[in-house]
């Protein structure tokens, strides 16, 4: 099962006290998709990420929210429903408070990994690019066995 990538976006702000600005929801959004992925072999989110460059995007959530600059998120999530118990929302539970110390650029120095599904996708100044799930899912394999 998926949860909507709203829903996920408003549950990071939550947990974040509002106090997370888009680029860094994208980020935490792509590492909590990265261990979704990775641990169930399902998407934390439907919506694709693309390889923009700052990272990781899901266009749709960018558009939602891009009004807010570098500013934190206002709530402008409102037909977002609350997260049902589960492991969508055990996800989220674990990889926001461990993100949470990271700045909006070490997120993005994050997600630019060198042998990661970003990087691998990447080109210049061009958006549109879709990084595969499988490959995220990779990744996530990839970072487990160089720890």
């Amino acid at each position: 099962m998926t949860i909507s990538t709203p829903a996920a976006a408003k549950a990071v702000c939550e947990m974040r006290d509002w106090q997370v600005s888009n680029l860094a929801l994208q980020k935490i959004l792509y590492v909590a998709q990265m261990v979704h992925l990775g641990r169930f072999g399902a998407p934390l989110v439907p919506e694709s990420f693309e390889a923009w460059d700052y990272g990781p995007v899901i266009p749709s959530l960018y558009r939602q929210v891009r009004m807010f600059g570098a500013q934190p998120i206002k709530d402008v999530f409102y037909d977002a429903r609350p997260l049902p118990e589960g492991a969508e929302k055990a996800t989220l539970n674990e990889v926001v408070p461990f993100l949470a110390p990271f700045t909006p650029g070490q997120l993005v120095n994050l997600t630019h990994w060198q042998n990661g599904a970003w990087a691998k996708v990447y080109r210049p100044s061009t958006r549109g690019i879709i990084i595969p799930n499988e490959a995220i899912a990779d990744e996530f394999r990839a970072r487990q066995q160089s720890t």
